[in-house]
């Protein structure tokens, strides 16, 4: 017997889709049809026997009815949708859901203790692009190099299901599951476990600021997002009516994450774009839960922020008054790293590229810290109080996908800097008092450029972006 059970709070009528078994069966048509059963608070569930690990599925509303995938649909209610928790997305992010049952992996790091932040090298990896094979298994056969390197963690882009079969990661649309072309979620599992066996921890990098544009179609489901607007689309609703279960779905599938992946960290995408305005922020709940979860797996549990803020209170101790966070990246010390080396002083590096701007951000963490900023044309950030905030929780960088994947030709600094230079950067970064982290191919100069890319199908939305 296995239970399906999804919330969606605005519709009259929900019923599970079973897809056909037949090989060679066309996604989306045909099918079994049930209706399923209102349980309040939004929630509708169905028990069905015979059905298990596998088997295709998905969600009609109201009216809807099944028929062949379109990526491109003029109404998406009007057709099947996959499951918002779906852990498995074979057909793509706008194909039906397949259940999958985390309990039928074999795991071989049982002896496996966590690994920690303090003392750590991360090194920062995108999949797809890490190896010529693009998936999981082909990352497996390069993690000797890395342990050679001298590497801790291994933060992998975001391998959440989105639209495409190729992309930076970061406008995934179902948070449950993984990005098929990778390797799906065995895959993962796969890297994650070999990774262990070699004396690698694993942080993966979540987006929760926002939905992608296409795909998944979960806001047909209830009032995921808002009107308002963050820089990438319609905000995620954190603090509007009906926002407890999406905070819940949010730290749910943190949660997931580090319990049923084995992941050691969760990196937390532009937690600066987070609109939320309770007095419980989402992330100290998320903080909060990941702690108790830390004492359940007895092992580590890192998170660690990304904020433009330069707020020390993301990282403060909730003793101290802050939300508890493991650390954040701090975009100071490469700011001033890269200013200083490259010369550069167009945009948010006009006010680095001294000497002394250096020595605050090895010392400080923040250059800007309260003082005005030219770039932003106001004052910014806030101090940091080093008797409640150690070192150990700002990640420091001299490149990482972010600073080479926005520059208008995707150059890294081996384009720019001699290699005495890049020697340079190199020791000042593994010597600060920070935990250092590399971006790939930056340990031998790679010269070959990052830009940002995506493989919409859909021709609008490919021209759009």
């Amino acid at each position: 017997m296995t239970r399906f059970d999804v919330w969606a709070p605005e519709a009259s009528r929900v019923r599970w889709w079973l897809g056909p078994a037949e090989p060679g069966a066309v996604p989306g048509v045909d099918g079994v049809e049930r209706e399923m059963t209102p349980a309040g608070d939004g929630w509708w569930w169905l028990d069905v026997p015979g059905v298990g690990h596998g088997a295709d599925y998905g969600y009609l509303l109201d009216d809807a009815t099944a028929g062949p995938i379109d990526i491109e649909p003029d109404d998406p209610a009007a057709g099947l949708l996959p499951d918002p928790r779906s852990r498995w997305q074979p057909h793509g992010a706008h194909g039906p859901s397949r259940v999958y049952e985390h309990g039928r992996f074999a795991w071989t790091d049982a002896g496996w203790r966590g690994r920690g932040l303090p003392g750590s090298v991360l090194y920062e990896l995108h999949i797809g692009t890490f190896t010529e094979g693009g998936t999981f298994d082909a990352a497996i056969a390069r993690l000797g190099h890395l342990v050679d390197l001298g590497i801790d963690l291994v933060e992998v882009l975001p391998v959440s299901a989105f639209n495409g079969p190729h992309g930076w990661g970061y406008d995934g649309v179902l948070w449950y599951a993984v990005h098929e072309p990778y390797g799906g979620p065995d895959g993962f599992k796969r890297f994650v476990d070999a990774c262990h066996a070699r004396g690698l921890g694993v942080v993966l990098d979540v987006v929760y600021n926002h939905l992608g544009p296409s795909g998944g179609d979960i806001g047909e489901f209830g009032p995921y997002q808002l009107r308002a607007q963050s820089p990438w689309g319609a905000s995620v609703n954190l603090d509007g009516p009906d926002s407890d279960e999406v905070r819940r779905y949010i730290i749910g599938n943190a949660r997931e994450w580090l319990r049923d992946f084995h992941l050691d960290g969760l990196r937390l995408d532009a937690v600066h774009a987070l609109r939320d305005q309770r007095a419980t922020h989402l992330l100290e709940e998320l903080a909060v839960s990941v702690a108790a979860l830390e004492v359940e797996v007895g092992r580590p549990l890192s998170l660690i922020a990304e904020s433009d803020l330069n707020d020390p209170r993301l990282i403060t101790p909730w003793r101290a008054g802050g939300y508890g966070l493991h650390a954040t990246w701090d975009d100071d010390v490469h700011h001033a790293l890269h200013a200083l080396l490259t010369g550069e002083q167009q945009g948010y590096y006009v006010d680095f590229g001294t000497t002394a701007t250096l020595a605050k951000a090895l010392t400080c963490a923040y250059v800007h810290d309260g003082g005005y900023s030219t770039f932003r044309r106001r004052s910014h950030g806030r101090p940091v109080d080093r008797r409640d905030v150690a070192g150990d929780r700002f990640v420091a960088y001299l490149q990482n996908h972010d600073q080479i994947g926005n520059r208008a030709t995707g150059d890294r600094l081996s384009a720019t800097l001699s290699t005495g230079l890049l020697k340079v950067g190199a020791t000042l970064l593994l010597c600060a008092p920070y935990p250092p982290m590399l971006f790939m191919g930056e340990e031998w100069a790679a010269g070959t450029p990052w830009q940002y890319f995506s493989s919409h199908p859909q021709r609008k939305l490919a021209n759009a972006v």
